[in-house]
């Protein structure tokens, strides 16, 4: 088991940036797929990117590749999110999410794009708002 909990959102302007940790508890994140997610309001969960330190895999979604940049730090046992030139439809609840790594993705070192309904424990969530 994982326990999660998410740092650094807050109000930034257009263009700005911001960096979301996930400092991760009970575990070694050695198993995990971290992922970061986001929900705006009226709308659904987002996969934004995730890790696998195992398997030196990140992903990101085209609506933030190029400015968001995901990163772990192993002595921390923390992932981080670094986002940058920041947009108002960036505004939302940013969440993190771990699920353990499946046989698959550590044999042939893939990664799958986040899916919500596939990680397991979850963090409280960090509020980020784009906005001048």
């Amino acid at each position: 088991q994982v326990q999660l909990v998410e740092s650094g959102g807050g109000l930034v302007q257009p263009g700005g940036s911001l960096r979301l940790s996930c400092a991760a508890s009970g575990s070694t994140l050695d198993r995990f797929a971290i992922g970061w997610f986001r929900q705006a309001p009226g709308k659904e969960r987002e996969g934004v990117s995730c890790i696998g330190k195992s398997i030196r895999k990140t992903y990101s979604a085209d609506s933030v590749k190029g400015r968001f940049t995901i990163s772990v730090d192993n002595a921390k046992n923390t992932v981080y999110l670094h986002m940058n030139s920041l947009k108002p439809e960036d505004t939302a609840v940013y969440y993190c999410a771990a699920r353990e790594l499946s046989a698959r993705e550590l044999v042939f070192f893939e990664l799958s794009a986040p899916v919500a309904n596939e990680y397991r424990y979850w963090g409280q969530g960090t509020q980020v708002t784009v906005s001048s």
